[in-house]
């Protein structure tokens, strides 16, 4: 009966979403595969700073998510967050620019790769520390409720935070305090290149919920529907005084941890078996099933989203670098 109802309830869900809510999920699928693409091809023609984190095969929890949330809702980000800011609405443009360190980047060319940030759209910021963003939800989510707002925070976060005090810590806080807070672990099988079922005794990462006197879900994190549900579910409680959510993604990157990484630790068929749970085609032939699109459109969409990053491209390159006078500008210490 429990069950039933839950398969109800997600029915409902997933009726509210529009086809055009539907379509334009799927076109932000693509601008992010899309994005990623150029910016691991921009590396490998040295007009990169540092390194970057990709999120390649992933895109499904990043869109599910924020598709859960009302404009002005607050998120955190992480090392491995091109996708989190452009499905939070950001310029392709200016996320380009500010991973490629120019001065029409969202930080000015100064954050890059992995601290891009918009507050005025409610994008808090990337964080290059391991669980650096989940005790800053804590934070965010006390404010909220200080200032009796109806906004909430969504704070994404990989499997390797787990093995973090912070995260445990941070859960215990938003536990008591009953804070409007959705922690969303994208757990896409390794920390570096650790792999979870080896790294932490519980490896259902959800499952620490349990912990903290809050409910936990692990769901498809290649399905954009599964996502999006769990995360309206967690939305809804928190704005409702319910306090906080832990949802676990399972999801898996393509590509390695970060541009040094050689992936010596997963075998090719393993990778294979992942890109065969592609959520993008996945997604774009349940719309076809639902009469929303078909083949022809579905190709307009990619290809839509594919000149949007194009565009971005020839924004970003064509835009100046920071000038070396304003190099101090916001050091301070």
């Amino acid at each position: 009966m429990a069950e039933t109802m839950t398969l109800v309830k997600e029915a409902e869900k997933t009726a509210l979403l529009s086809s055009e809510t539907k379509v334009e999920m799927l076109r932000k699928m693509w601008l992010i595969r899309a994005f990623e693409e150029k910016a691991e091809q921009l590396y490998a023609l040295g007009k990169v700073h540092g390194t970057m984190h990709l999120s390649i095969g992933q895109e499904a929890s990043a869109v599910g998510a924020v598709a859960a949330l009302r404009p002005d809702d607050y998120m955190l980000s992480t090392h491995r967050g091109h996708g989190h800011c452009l499905a939070k609405g950001a310029d392709p443009r200016r996320t380009m620019a500010e991973f490629l360190g120019k001065v029409t980047g969202y930080c000015r060319g100064r954050g890059g790769s992995m601290h891009i940030a918009d507050v005025g759209s409610g994008n808090l910021g990337a964080n290059g520390v391991v669980a650096g963003g989940v005790p800053i939800a804590v934070g965010v989510g006390l404010s909220i409720q200080m200032q009796r707002m109806e906004r909430i925070v969504l704070c994404f976060f990989g499997d390797g935070a787990a093995h973090e005090g912070a995260f445990h810590e941070s859960l215990n806080l938003a536990s008591l305090w009953r804070l409007p807070v959705i922690f969303l672990c994208e757990n896409n099988q390794y920390a570096m290149s650790l792999a979870t079922e080896r790294g932490l005794a519980v490896s259902a990462i959800a499952q620490h919920a349990a912990s903290y006197a809050m409910p936990g879900t692990q769901v498809d994190g290649n399905d954009v529907i599964a996502v999006f549900t769990a995360t309206s579910a967690a939305a809804e409680r928190a704005r409702a005084g319910g306090g906080p959510s832990l949802i676990e993604a399972l999801t898996y990157r393509w590509r390695g941890h970060s541009k040094s990484d050689k992936q010596l630790y997963r075998s090719r068929e393993e990778l294979e078996a992942w890109k065969a749970k592609d959520p993008i085609p996945r997604f774009a032939q349940s719309l076809e099933r639902e009469d929303l699109l078909d083949t022809e459109k579905a190709g307009h969409v990619e290809a839509e989203a594919r000149a949007a990053i194009e565009e971005a491209v020839r924004f970003a390159e064509e835009s100046e670098e920071p000038p070396l006078a304003e190099i101090l500008q916001g050091v301070y210490a």
